[in-house]
């Protein structure tokens, strides 16, 4: 499998399997590059619909030159964390933002989420996040207060009085829920308009129709994220200790 930078005819690639509706995976397999490597250079340069290679290609070159140059040799990098290789973990939230991004969730938004999904914690101050990201504690606070409001990023004081912004684990699943609660109001208002627009006419019966699919989907997704809560809070599994354990008895 080919690395390093995409070069210029594999972006004229990528934006001719846009052009031919072709989903990433297959746009990469064309490449023999991993779907992550065509997903992260379409959404960092204008999404789908508006990917052009060139542009992209001098987005690039512009984005190289700018980064800080080599450090001198003999200079060692950074060690890695708990075993780790950071590079890796910084491709991976990379990959996480663009996925989050594709998802609908505006950009900084979305790396706030992955910064905070992806520390062990699950816990950084606002001050902790614009250090990591590289943006202003302005644009952290306008962030978290969208995450906020969607139940996905939760805020308490620590011991400091610092303001901390969290992602536990119940955080998904409440998230679920204010989506649901979000749908339930869609379903709600076409009730309303079935009744202005009149029985029978062809606009209230598309806005009923919609109001009882939405109605199902909400139902079914608030009772299996109840079904499925559990999840969220199991626990890591244990590290192999070298010897057998027990089955349970199924006599």
């Amino acid at each position: 499998m080919p690395g390093g930078r995409l070069t210029q005819a594999e972006r004229q690639q990528i934006a001719s399997g846009l052009a031919d509706g072709l989903a990433y995976a297959e746009i990469a397999r064309g490449l023999d590059r991993p779907t992550s490597t065509v997903t992260r250079e379409v959404m960092r340069n204008g999404g789908p619909t508006s990917y052009r290679a060139d542009l992209a290609h001098r987005a690039t070159e512009h984005r190289t030159h700018r980064r800080r140059p080599a450090a001198p040799r003999g200079t060692q990098a950074p060690p890695p964390v708990d075993g780790r290789d950071m590079e890796a973990v910084a491709a991976f939230e990379e990959t996480f933002t663009t996925v989050m991004m594709a998802s609908g969730m505006p950009k900084m938004m979305s790396r706030v989420m992955a910064c905070l999904t992806l520390t062990d914690s699950g816990s950084l101050t606002a001050a902790e996040l614009a250090q990591r990201l590289q943006v202003s504690p302005a644009s952290i606070s306008k962030a978290v207060t969208f995450l906020e409001s969607q139940a996905m990023v939760r805020r308490e004081r620590d011991e400091g009085r610092r303001e901390r912004y969290i992602v536990d684990d119940d955080i998904w699943y409440q998230a679920m829920l204010a989506s649901a609660r979000s749908t339930a109001q869609i379903v709600d208002i076409a009730r309303q308009g079935t009744k202005v627009l009149g029985p029978h006419t062809p606009a209230a019966t598309r806005l009923e129709n919609v109001a009882r699919f939405l109605d199902f989907v909400t139902e079914s997704i608030t009772r299996a994220a109840e079904q499925a809560r559990d999840i969220l809070h199991t626990s890591a599994a244990a590290p192999p200790t070298g010897t057998d354990t027990p089955r349970p008895d199924r006599g």
